[in-house]
């Protein structure tokens, strides 16, 4: 099972932060990334969390 983060993210299209659920994932530079879909417009979030 994937770890998951729990929390606000910032939607770009909507321009308002919005409380989402994604899965952590870690980019090539070793950052852990939050990625979740918003459930107003259904764009796809993103969340730098740090590094791993």
């Amino acid at each position: 099972m994937a770890e998951t983060w729990s929390g606000e993210f910032y939607c770009v299209k909507c321009k308002e932060k919005r409380e989402a659920t994604g899965e952590i994932k870690v980019n090539e530079k070793g950052t852990k990334m939050a990625k979740a879909v918003c459930p107003v417009c259904g764009t796809n979030l993103n969340r730098i969390l740090g590094k791993a």
